[in-house]
């Protein structure tokens, strides 16, 4: 036994020194991040394009250009990636924190990539308009800067920058191209009881009074440092114990990874306090941009449904700070069924991963090589998808995948279509809930109307600019860095004494019986510390419930004078409404309209239209096929893209219709009909085997075209 504990003691000793050690170097990083003008952890090379400080409306947000690695080539053909990063509190660069990254993806699938980062200061009087507009002239840039690609900028926008971008791409519609906005919470007052206790806290606080006030007491500014703290509440077992503990039993392992992401983790940035203000009041607490409340400066409204890019979004069941309601719930917002978002000409497709958390969606290299990987590989697919909601699946390719050789990579990648019953079996709130969240707005604008009058002047008055700074510089995040930095003098002498210690380290013996108890203690904390929170996170929802339900409560609010529950859904539209209808209008006289490729593409959606999804096989075959026509017959990608929505459109408006008038569009003394038709029997069983209604489908085809495709109908590999 004493040779046990003589190990056993020897190792503590040693993994408490090199943890010191790190927690050391952890607070000088901090301490030289907080000194760069714009601090960030982007693992790339780079250069500045635009200074959002010089433009019209100055903002501190920045595009640069990310130089290529070496080894690596763009493709001037294929769009700019830009990658926004969210001012949720952290510093810029989780975008592209690694090589496995959605920057390094996107690169070494050839597209040029730039980045929007930020500085830790806003300027002057900066608001959220303001920084929308500076995202919408950095994408023009990229865009001028690649006129020849193939397509216009696909933009990545990760958490809070995703309600940004699609702010931004509702005032600017021609703009970008295809978004993926990743684990970015959009429908605010979405969730399932007793999973997701954090859109509880507004009514909790009773409403955005505290975020004014923090805002008094920072002088005009808004610590992202408290938006840190409250994000690592959520989950106290990691926060206060798991991941320290982490890092001291692996302590030869797990240090660099630790430092890097506490590099990014250790470096606040600021707000105007207008800025959260506004985001409090909009977004966490009045969830109006789904719902079309939000305007801008000079009147006009953000309305989501104006985006006519593709927007695919990212989100996780295991992401409890945007889980999937959030990010979802805002297509429910907007639509009453998959019907109006087809008339609408919006092409939205989600990707739900079963379990990473809500950092991990951002810089998990697994998540990188995976799903970015075929996010951007297929990303043509994606924009080329007619109208409608779909799942993005992907699944592992072996040597059994049909048509092998068409897949891009490890993964198949399917567009499946969903309905927005789908979206809703992920749960929904009830009305008496909606009540609630109604109630905690109405609260909320009455508290702060009362802060404002009877407490902000005296506050503002009495705090200066230099006492906002202290306050900062003694936020616990940022003391909990600097206590062990080596501005704190008895950290002087852990750096030698790490060292002697890496040099006779003697890791103890995975049997060591005090090692197991040492992983019995850490898993006790780690369930007592869980166990509190969950109690906590029970007693906040009891708490919301029963508050913000009480008759008494919404009657103080006014609610209690309408005749119906507030409904979360964007008002009508009517100007919408009748441009649907002149669209529909015009598609009535274009059943004949078109040449073979016409026709030989509305076959192929005829006829795997029961199926309902794409494929990346179908897609990539389509390519090869452009591709080996003659310069002065192939379509343009654009071409292509329209050409594929317009045909779309005419088969789920009248079906009988479409494929009576194919033999106009593929006649038979034309030479290109030949072509077409090869092309459509290599098409139609690209993905697999033809379904018992495709082959009926088929078959109508084949008789109105008096043709027979014998290789499609047995379903056999072309």
């Amino acid at each position: 036994m004493f040779a046990f504990a003589s190990e056993y003691f020897a190792d503590a000793w040693q993994r408490s020194l090199l943890f010191l050690e790190a927690l050391n170097e952890r607070g000088n990083i901090h301490l030289a991040q907080a000194a760069k003008e714009v601090p960030n952890v982007l693992n790339f090379p780079s250069e500045l394009v635009i200074d959002g400080r010089t433009l019209p409306r100055p903002v501190n947000y920045g595009l640069v250009r990310i130089l290529p690695p070496e080894g690596v080539e763009v493709d001037p053909t294929k769009p700019p990636v830009v990658v926004v990063d969210p001012r949720a509190g952290h510093g810029p660069g989780i975008g592209g924190m690694k090589p496995d990254s959605e920057i390094g993806v996107a690169m070494r699938a050839g597209h040029p990539c730039y980045f929007v980062g930020f500085s830790p200061n806003p300027m002057p009087g900066q608001t959220i308009e303001d920084v929308c507009r500076a995202e919408a002239a950095f994408v023009a840039e990229a865009a001028r800067r690649h006129a020849g690609a193939e397509g216009k900028p696909i933009v990545i926008a990760n958490c809070q920058a995703g309600w940004q971008t699609l702010m931004t791409a509702a005032i600017a519609p021609d703009l970008m191209g295809p978004l993926v906005i990743v684990g970015s919470p959009v429908s605010y007052w979405a969730g399932v009881r007793g999973k997701n206790p954090m859109r509880y806290l507004g009514g909790v606080l009773g409403g955005s009074w505290v975020t004014a006030l923090s805002g008094d007491l920072g002088a005009g500014k808004f610590d992202g440092a408290s938006l840190i703290a409250n994000f690592e509440l959520a989950n106290p077992a990691n926060t206060f114990w798991n991941k320290q503990y982490n890092v001291y039993a692996n302590v030869d392992a797990e240090t660099d990874r630790f430092l890097s992401f506490e590099t990014w983790w250790g470096s606040p940035v600021l707000l105007n306090a207008g800025e959260i203000q506004w985001i409090v009041d909009n977004l966490f607490i009045g969830n109006k941009l789904s719902t079309g409340q939000v305007r801008t400066s000079d009147g006009v409204r953000v309305d989501l449904r104006n985006i006519k890019s593709p927007i695919l979004v990212f989100c996780s069941q295991g992401d409890n700070i945007s889980p999937p309601q959030q990010a979802l719930d805002w297509i429910l917002d907007l639509y009453d069924s998959v019907d109006e978002i087809v008339a609408e000409g919006q092409t939205i497709v989600y990707s739900l991963h079963q379990s990473i958390g809500h950092l991990g969606i951002f810089v998990s290299g697994q998540i990188a090589s995976k799903e970015y990987r075929e996010f951007v590989s297929c990303m043509e697919m994606i924009e080329a998808a007619p109208p409608g909601l779909y799942e993005a699946i992907i699944t592992e390719a072996d040597e059994t995948t049909q048509n092998r050789e068409l897949v891009d990579g490890n993964y198949v990648f399917r567009l499946v279509k969903r309905t927005l019953g789908d979206i809703r079996a992920f749960g929904v709130n009830s009305p008496d809930d909606d009540w609630r969240f109604a109630a905690v707005a109405r609260i909320s604008e009455m508290n702060l109307s009362l802060y404002r009058t009877f407490a902000e002047p005296w506050i503002r008055a009495a705090v200066t600019p230099p006492m906002a700074e202290a306050m900062r510089e003694w936020h616990p995040h940022r003391l909990r860095f600097r206590a062990f930095s080596d501005r704190n003098p008895l950290m002087a002498p852990v750096k030698a004494m790490a060292a002697q210690a890496r040099e006779r380290r003697t890791p103890v013996r995975p049997d060591n019986p005090l090692l197991a108890l040492e992983k019995t203690g850490s898993d006790l904390i780690t369930t007592a510390l869980r166990t509190m929170g969950e109690v906590r996170d029970a007693l906040t929802e009891a708490n919301f419930l029963n508050v913000y339900g009480s008759p008494v409560v919404q009657a103080v609010a006014g609610l209690n004078a309408e005749p119906a529950a507030p409904r979360r859904h964007i008002e009508r539209d009517v100007e919408r409404e009748r441009a649907a209808a002149e669209l529909r209008s015009s598609l009535e006289h274009r059943f004949e309209t078109g040449g073979a490729d016409e026709g030989a593409l509305r076959a192929l959606i005829y006829v795997r239209k029961p199926d309902g999804s794409l494929d990346e096989r179908g897609f990539r075959l389509l390519k090869i096929i452009r591709d080996s026509r003659r310069v002065n017959r192939r379509v343009t990608l654009a071409q292509f893209k329209t050409m594929l929505r317009d045909q779309y459109q005419l088969v789920l408006l009248d079906e009988e219709r479409a494929v009576k008038a194919l033999p106009k569009l593929l006649r038979a003394d034309e030479p290109e009909t030949d072509a077409a038709l090869e092309a459509l029997r290599e098409l139609l069983t690209a993905p697999g085997p033809l379904s018992k209604d495709e082959k009926s489908r088929l078959a109508r085809v084949e008789k109105a075209l008096r043709v027979k495709f014998e290789t499609a109908r047995t379903g056999e590999p072309t």
